[in-house]
C-alpha cells in the first residue's frame, strides 16, 4: 500500500497517480493546488466517506478531501470489506484512520459532501455555520450549478440551509452487510462522485 501512515489526527492519503498532488492534508489543513477544499461526511468514517473521498481526491489532483464521520471511534482502519470495495471498482487503496468531524474541518471546507440525510441534520444541529455549503452527495451530483462561476458563488446560490434533508437523497450504509453491499456502495459513490466532479 503505497503513502506514509499518518499520525494519530491527521487526515488520510490517497495513494495518488503519478504526478498527482496528495489526496488528503492534516486535519484542519487541506489545501488543494486551486484551494477547493472538501470534506465527506459519514457516521463511522469507516466505508462510504473513505469511499466517496477517495474517489474524489484519484480523480482531481486540484481537490483537497478530508474524509470524517459524526459518531467516530477515532483512529481506526478501515475495514477487510472495504478494501475488497476499492479493489473491485480498481481505486487504490488509501491509507486510512478514522477521524471525528471537527468545527475545524467545516469551517475551513468550501463545501460538504454528506452521505446521508442524517449527516446534514448533524451539521445543522452541532456546526450551523457550516449548514449552507452541506449537502448529500446524491443532491448535489444532481442540483449544484456547474461552473465557471466561483465554487463559493455557486454553493450559496443554493441555499442548501432550507433544503430539506429527507429529500435529498441518501447512500446506503453498507455497515453490517457482506461483500456485495460495501461492492454495491462502492458502484453507487462511483457514480455520485462521476457525476459530482461535472460540477464542481
Amino acid at each position: 500500500m503505497a503513502g506514509v501512515e499518518p499520525a494519530p489526527g491527521d487526515t488520510l492519503g490517497v495513494a495518488p497517480r503519478a504526478g498527482a498532488a496528495p489526496a488528503r492534508a492534516p486535519t484542519g489543513d487541506a489545501t488543494g493546488a486551486a484551494g477547493v477544499r472538501l470534506v465527506t461526511l459519514c457516521t463511522g468514517n469507516a466505508a462510504r466517506s473513505v469511499m466517496a473521498g477517495a474517489l474524489l481526491a484519484t480523480a482531481r489532483s486540484d481537490l483537497a478531501v478530508l474524509t470524517a464521520g459524526t459518531h467516530v471511534v477515532e483512529h481506526q482502519p478501515m475495514s477487510i470489506r472495504t478494501r475488497r470495495a476499492f479493489e473491485h471498482i480498481g481505486v487504490p487503496v488509501p491509507v486510512h484512520r478514522s477521524h471525528q468531524v471537527t468545527e475545524l474541518d467545516l469551517v475551513s471546507a468550501d463545501l460538504v459532501v454528506a452521505m446521508a440525510a442524517e449527516h446534514v441534520r448533524y451539521v445543522r444541529r452541532r456546526h450551523p455555520a457550516a449548514a449552507g455549503r452541506t449537502a448529500t452527495i446524491v443532491w448535489l451530483a444532481r442540483h449544484m450549478p456547474p461552473g465557471p462561476s466561483a465554487l463559493a458563488e455557486r454553493v450559496a446560490a443554493m441555499d442548501l440551509a432550507s433544503v430539506d434533508p429527507d429529500l435529498q437523497g441518501d447512500v446506503d450504509d453498507p455497515a453490517g452487510g457482506d461483500d456485495d453491499a460495501y461492492r454495491a456502495c462502492a458502484v453507487a459513490l462511483q457514480d455520485a462522485v462521476a457525476a459530482l466532479l461535472h460540477r464542481l
